[in-house]
């Protein structure tokens, strides 16, 4: 069977450079900035530990800036994560995990304040966005589950 690796995602963006400094301040790698005249800007950016990657840009996305929304970050320890962005001075949300167990539910609701029960890996997050509101969920994983 062929293997699909996703490796990159647009985010629409109002201002590039605004989310530039924006991603560069959080501790994403910066791995390019092209520019092709005043329509076509390609900013490209990879997570800490990340194959996954991002790009902010002019001319690549007919999408509304900040339409992304649930792109999952995944971290070994949510508190550290959480702290870390907050000293980068980013607005991040409460740790929490969803009444269900499962997964998160879409939005603000089903969400029970602090850490998943046993801390069970999967099951705490918190979010945060972009300047444009694109939105983020960290989510702990410890252990993944077979198969992965």
């Amino acid at each position: 069977m062929t293997e699909y690796k996703l490796e990159l995602i647009v985010l629409p963006v109002a201002d590039v450079d605004r989310a530039k400094d924006f991603y560069k301040r959080i501790g994403f790698r910066e791995d390019l900035d092209y520019v092709d005249g005043e329509d076509f800007r390609v900013v490209h950016f990879t997570p800490p530990g990340s194959q996954c990657s991002i790009v902010v840009g002019k001319g690549i996305s007919t999408a509304e800036p900040g339409s992304v929304q649930n792109l999952h970050l995944i971290v070994s320890d949510i508190e550290q994560a959480r702290a870390e962005l907050i000293g980068h001075g980013v607005e991040v949300s409460e740790i929490f995990h969803d009444e269900g167990g499962v997964f998160h539910h879409a939005g603000t609701e089903k969400r029970v304040p602090g850490l998943y029960p046993g801390r069970r890996s999967y099951g705490s997050f918190a979010s945060f966005s972009d300047p444009d509101g694109n939105g983020f969920l960290l989510q702990e994983i410890t252990e993944r589950l077979p198969g992965r």
